[in-house]
């Protein structure tokens, strides 16, 4: 069974047929024409964090495919308390045509995949979140053409957003500068994979810790929270440890005149992002979080097609 945990498992021509797939969704949407190729298939959203850009935009993935979608909320389910991951799972199999599940530990969505017969698909964890790095790359692509040799500045926490966008980037043969604080980098393992990718593909990743160094000269300004969601008790220490990693006119400066800006949302804005930023002529951070319903249906189409034809060959 193939599942999307990671992004591990696409190779560049993957995740090139992913985006060529998600264009002709996104364009269908537009030109109002519609196929159905999940009629009878239903998606289940098993969420212990809270959403918006994910459930909506996978609810409506579903079901502008033909399909249908399930909420089922962590007071419902009790993932790993109430009852145990593998009997979620289970239960789940038997149910349901695919999972997208969101939680906090990756350690949760690979224990549930282990037990599970349909295909599962990481809707965020703290230490991945492959459909956002999807969406972002695609959202480069769509503002600057092809994303090669281009010059990504990821500016902020070494979080599970950064990991994913550089996963994404690499195999996209950017250059990738990711700059954070001392002792918020990202997860060494997953940058020497990253970059040994982006060497073969073309491109390259550097971990520094100037954030002007990072942007300049660079074709994407990317940022996210300083705080993620279980780290409210960190604000405080947060905030003057990246006081210096805001997205603002004065670093955006630096960067490629024609430059975009983008982040994953929510935002908090006067922190890791200002008005200026977030909201003026450089931005394509709304159509980055559009562009997560086209990447999401490709998603479905791909993997419940993988699992069709699993069974038939079986």
């Amino acid at each position: 069974m193939t599942h999307l945990l990671t992004l591990d498992i696409l190779g560049p021509t993957d995740m090139e047929a992913l985006f060529t797939q998600a264009r002709r969704l996104k364009r269908a949407r537009e030109w109002g024409e519609r196929s159905y190729p999940l009629v009878g298939k239903t998606v289940a959203l098993l969420f212990e964090k809270p959403s918006l850009r994910t459930r909506v935009s996978f609810e409506l993935a579903a079901r502008e495919l033909g399909g249908d979608s399930l909420y089922l909320s962590p007071q419902e389910v009790g993932l790993g308390a109430r009852e145990s991951i593998a009997d979620v799972a289970r239960v789940l199999n038997s149910y349901v045509h695919a999972v997208t599940l969101r939680t906090f530990r990756h350690e949760v969505v690979e224990e549930f995949a282990r037990y599970a017969t349909i295909p599962v698909i990481n809707g965020l964890t703290d230490r991945h979140h492959p459909c956002q790095g999807l969406a972002d790359v695609f959202t480069i692509t769509e503002a600057l053409g092809s994303p090669a040799g281009k010059t990504l500045a990821y500016v902020g926490d070494g979080n599970n957003i950064a990991h994913s966008l550089a996963q994404a980037a690499a195999k996209a043969g950017m250059r990738v500068h990711m700059a954070t604080p001392h002792g918020h980098e990202p997860d060494s393992a997953i940058m020497a994979a990253a970059r040994h990718e982006a060497e073969i593909c073309g491109g390259c990743l550097r971990i520094m810790h100037d954030p002007e160094e990072a942007v300049l000269g660079a074709d994407v300004v990317y940022t996210d929270v300083w705080t993620s969601m279980g780290q409210e008790s960190e604000s405080a220490l947060r905030r003057t440890a990246f006081a210096r990693y805001q997205v603002n006119a004065r670093l955006l400066a630096l960067a490629a005149p024609d430059c975009i800006v983008l982040h994953p949302l929510p935002a908090h804005r006067g922190e890791e992002v200002t008005d200026e930023a977030l909201d003026g002529p450089r931005s394509w951070v709304f159509a980055q979080a559009e562009n997560r319903l086209h990447v999401q249906k490709a998603i479905l189409e791909w993997l419940l097609g993988r699992a069709a034809q699993d069974r038939r060959a079986s």
